[in-house]
């Protein structure tokens, strides 16, 4: 009887090659030739299920924004609202080896994004994803204020999202400043937030 193949989790398996030779290397070493060489397989087994190296890089960048959405989804509901959302934030900051290869791939699909529109709009879309999800569970925690509380929480969002931008490049090349750049996003988050608007006395 012939072995099933899962297809989806082959395609998996390959992005998640992808995303760690790009953050070993960088993404010029990138090519359908070196990631089947990575993963341990022949060019032409990695082209089954991908037919270029801009199909593996939409699908690694896509790839790294359903991890993204997963582990926000994994915060503790039961966290106060400020703390919550520093969690949150966390999720997105190259703290571990996994993340940090995310982060740098990501890096590097930004740059290829703004010469390859194809990417960029799957970069767009991947930023958009994340973008709802955060603006959705700050609307439900009670972020949100004026007469639009959802449009404010996706301002909110935005900011929120620049800042943890900022700090995942600087850990990415300063990963010795880390508690550093925590204590940074911890004055950023009461700048956007303050806790006293949540009715919160502190949630460090």
């Amino acid at each position: 009887m012939p072995k099933t193949v899962d297809r989806d989790e082959q395609r998996r398996q390959i992005g998640a090659a992808l995303l760690s030779l790009a953050s070993e290397r960088g993404l010029d070493e990138v090519s359908v030739r070196t990631v089947a060489t990575y993963c341990g397989r022949s060019p032409g087994a990695v082209q089954k299920y991908f037919r270029s190296k801009d199909e593996m890089l939409a699908f690694a960048a896509e790839m790294t924004g359903e991890r993204i959405e997963a582990r926000m989804a994994a915060v503790d509901p039961g966290l106060p609202p400020r703390a919550a959302l520093r969690a949150l934030v966390l999720t997105t900051l190259p703290v571990d080896a996994e993340r940090r290869a995310e982060a740098a791939a990501q890096l590097a699909f930004a740059v290829r994004a703004a010469h390859h529109e194809a990417l960029a709009e799957v970069r767009r879309r991947v930023d958009r994803d994340i973008r709802e999800a955060l603006a959705h569970w700050l609307t439900s925690a009670g972020y949100g204020h004026g007469p639009d509380p959802a449009t404010d929480c996706l301002a909110i969002a935005d900011a929120v999202i620049a800042l943890s931008d900022g700090l995942a490049l600087r850990l990415l090349y300063t990963p010795h400043a880390h508690d550093d750049l925590v204590r940074a996003l911890d004055r950023g988050l009461e700048a956007l937030v303050p806790a006293q608007a949540l009715g919160e006395t502190g949630t460090r």
